[in-house]
């Protein structure tokens, strides 16, 4: 078993200021590559679709798990014109979110090393917040579908083995600067507090040798742990050590099927979220064209 010390980790990497993390791996070439993979000019989304809640007594984050993470208070202005108000929980388990680097904590510090106090104030987020992401993800994507034939068992958890059977499955290979889309089939039972299957740490140190700049998958982390008292995989060791920004609760079963009919595994990945700063997550609609 690794020790802490032998986690992934790029801090350090591309300064102690650095608040891109693996999007760094994302280069002009990278984006080039990736646009070439466009050839028939289809579409599809990642993104789970949300019905906003509507709300008469003022906004209130969900109390269940089963709640809109969107809640929707209508206004009127006496003219012929409409307007409301949107109140989102941005890491709910129904909404397709982007977690920024300062959403997890490691010993204190957030991603690359910064202590949580000089990152996370009660103002809003100073480092390591979504201003990274102002100018949105442009690269390839690589779908790896380990649910093809039918959801993986609750209690597997995906090993770099898996990672490596699966690419020679489709045909493809991850390379640095490409997101990594994991498809479980568990986009209607997940999060339910049931055991569910996810990545393990080796898994996630391959993604790490690899390059991979952004993970987006129906699942991530497996529950319970598989190791307690370790660091999760992805929450723990991809977001926080080796700055991996996590795309969590995404809908892959488009794209699964879109793959499958055209017989390739590569796209060009595109997740341009709000350009809202200072906050550790926003809601985003991840788009693979083909």
């Amino acid at each position: 078993m690794n020790e802490p010390d032998e986690l992934p980790s790029n801090w350090g990497r591309w300064g102690e200021h650095d608040e891109l993390g693996t999007l760094n791996l994302i280069t002009d070439e990278v984006r080039e590559r990736a646009a070439r993979e466009v050839r028939i000019g289809r579409s599809v989304s990642l993104a789970v679709p949300i019905q906003p809640a509507p709300v008469f007594s003022g906004p209130f984050p969900p109390r269940t798990a089963e709640e809109s993470p969107v809640q929707q208070i209508m206004m009127y202005t006496g003219v012929p014109v409409h307007a409301d108000v949107m109140t989102v929980t941005n890491h709910h388990t129904l909404s397709t979110h982007l977690d920024a680097l300062s959403h997890m904590v490691h010993d204190g510090q957030v991603y690359p090393g910064r202590p949580v106090h000089e990152s996370v104030t009660m103002g809003g987020v100073v480092h390591g917040s979504t201003t990274a992401f102002a100018a949105g993800i442009v690269t390839r994507g690589i779908l790896l579908d380990f649910g093809a034939d039918r959801p993986v068992p609750a209690d597997r958890a995906i090993t770099s083995e898996d990672l490596d059977a699966e690419q020679e499955r489709r045909g493809v290979r991850v390379e640095s600067g490409d997101a990594l889309v994991a498809r479980f089939d568990w986009v209607k039972t997940r999060y339910r507090g049931n055991p569910m299957p996810g990545m393990t740490v080796d898994a996630v140190r391959w993604m790490h040798e690899r390059g991979v700049s952004v993970y987006a998958g129906d699942l991530s982390d497996p529950y319970p742990p598989v190791e307690p008292g370790r660091p999760s995989a992805m929450h723990g060791v991809g977001l926080p050590r080796m700055g991996m920004p996590l795309i969590d609760a995404v809908d892959a079963d488009e794209l699964a099927a879109t793959c499958a009919e055209l017989g390739r595994y590569s796209f060009l990945f595109v997740a341009a979220p709000p350009r809202i700063h200072g906050m550790t997550g926003v809601p985003v609609n991840p788009v693979a064209i083909f």
